[in-house]
């Protein structure tokens, strides 16, 4: 059954006219008298009685009213939903992010999305960059923000699963205390840190920001393993040792440590995705969100001219 045809008849109910309903839809009298024929031959009972001065409705005519206004405002609602989906005046936007794109990245395009669209309901995962992606594969999620080292041995993310698209490029930089030998200096080779006791997530080195040094020549001795970088930048300002930190972390660095760049040949940097699953629309906010993401991402710290 076509709704237009219950559009005109709930028209010309109200109206008690075919002209009536055919001035207020924009149609000819013939046309709206067409369609009601039509309607009623799809019921397979008349409609109205037709009176010398226009229709009265018959009892099908009444019965079915009620129903008709139903199913019309029915699809009404169910336009007016669909469309607050596209206009961002409802619906969902569920995030997966790594720690340190949590630090500051991912909190203030989350705020400048929040302040544009305040009917949208936000949700924020955080976990490793595999994880998320299982999270991203099983629907949980609609974007993660994935990191990866461009010379990893493996590439975990490439299984045609998932569209993934650079976001940045976050260059890791070193954390000391403010009144270590080498604070005062504008970058540093790693080599010259070989005898410090480091501070990183795991003992591995080979798993954290320290395989830098395996491949500056030297086995960082990693003295204190802490996860959250609260608690690094805190070991780190007591002067126990220091630490590799991502230029994503460093709106959390505290005013008692010193951020000093790396020599660009001993210097990793991180590439930064965004990831949704292949194959599916972008929901709208997804695509505005990305959008804040791409205008937050600030210009990193670059290393001084030797």
């Amino acid at each position: 059954m076509d709704m237009a045809w219950l559009d005109v008849f709930r028209t010309v109910a109200h109206t008690g006219s075919f002209t009536a309903a055919g001035e207020r839809l924009g149609y000819t009298q013939s046309a709206i008298s067409r369609q009601i024929a039509t309607l009623e031959a799809e019921l397979g009972t008349p409609l109205f009685d037709r009176l010398a001065r226009g229709v009265r409705l018959t009892d099908h005519g009444r019965t079915l009213l009620p129903h008709a206004e139903a199913m019309l405002e029915r699809l009404n609602t169910t336009r007016r939903d669909l469309a607050a989906l596209t206009d961002l005046s409802a619906g969902r936007l569920r995030v997966g992010a790594f720690d340190s794109a949590n630090v500051a990245l991912v909190p203030s395009a989350l705020a400048a999305f929040r302040s544009a669209h305040p009917q949208v309901a936000i949700s924020l995962t955080e976990g490793l960059s595999t994880p998320l992606l299982e999270l991203l594969g099983e629907g949980a999620i609609d974007l993660a923000l994935l990191a990866t080292f461009p010379d990893a041995t493996e590439e975990p993310y490439d299984n045609g699963q998932f569209d993934l698209r650079l976001l940045t490029e976050d260059p890791v930089m070193v954390a000391l205390p403010r009144g270590h030998r080498l604070a005062r200096r504008r970058r540093l080779r790693l080599a010259e840190l070989a005898d410090e006791s480091w501070i990183a997530a795991r003992r591995d080195p080979g798993t954290t920001l320290l395989a830098a040094c395996m491949r500056a020549g030297f086995q960082p001795r990693i003295e204190y393993a802490v996860a959250n970088w609260t608690a690094k930048l805190g070991l780190v300002a007591a002067g126990l040792g220091p630490t590799l930190i991502p230029s994503l972390a460093v709106p959390a660095a505290r005013p008692d440590i010193v951020l000093l760049p790396l020599h660009p040949d001993d210097t990793p940097v991180r590439h930064v995705f965004t990831a949704v699953r292949r194959g599916q629309r972008m929901p709208p906010a997804v695509a505005a969100f990305t959008q804040f993401l791409r205008a937050g991402v600030a210009p990193h710290p670059q290393a001084p001219s030797a």
